[in-house]
């Protein structure tokens, strides 16, 4: 469903729903199915497949979007016990996909030491699969986050300057009256 509501442009086949979702194809296609059922979900026969796009004149979209925006913000927990199995997490930034603005350049930012990329990445595809929608995220060691903090880099203002959700802050940032003045940030 997640796929869908986020990506209301996209036709998939039942493999691409099956891969994106990490779901055996039967069961992907049980679960479309259902939602074809219920009228969320229109399904078009091309050749041989079928592809599986949302019906935008279903009367629920509005409010099933609006459930998984405030699912989304509420997994704070979930996502610091995600993130603590990849290295010293000092700063853990969401934004853009999770409160549904797209106007950020990154919906993650992960700051720390001793990170472990690639138990990053697992996470990221883990995220990715849950919510339906490929992420842009930036990776970075302390040190080097706080140059470019320091050195008013635009990658890091863009994503301060937009709205965000600051999930993990040992730095003590949000507590920096310089840091945060005058920006729009979701508590």
């Amino acid at each position: 469903m997640r796929l869908f509501l986020l990506n209301p442009e996209l036709a998939l086949s039942t493999k691409e729903v099956a891969e994106r979702s990490r779901l055996r194809q039967p069961a992907a296609l049980r679960e479309l199915k259902t939602l074809e059922t219920v009228g969320l979900l229109v399904a078009k026969k091309k050749g041989a497949s079928r592809t599986w796009l949302l019906d935008q004149a279903f009367p629920f979209i509005l409010p099933l979007k609006a459930i998984l925006k405030s699912d989304l913000i509420g997994r704070k927990k979930q996502l610091i016990q995600q993130f603590g199995r990849c290295g010293k997490i000092s700063l853990l930034i969401i934004s853009s996909v999770f409160l549904e603005d797209g106007d950020s350049r990154a919906d993650l930012l992960v700051v720390g030491s001793n990170l472990k990329k690639n138990s990053i990445a697992k996470v990221i595809k883990e995220l990715e699969a849950e919510i339906g929608k490929e992420l842009s995220y930036a990776v970075m060691e302390t040190p080097d986050f706080q140059y470019r903090l320091n050195a008013w880099d635009k990658f890091i203002r863009d994503i301060i300057d937009y709205p965000h959700s600051v999930i993990i802050d040992k730095l003590g940032l949000a507590a920096t009256p310089s840091f945060f003045s005058g920006l729009s940030t979701v508590r």
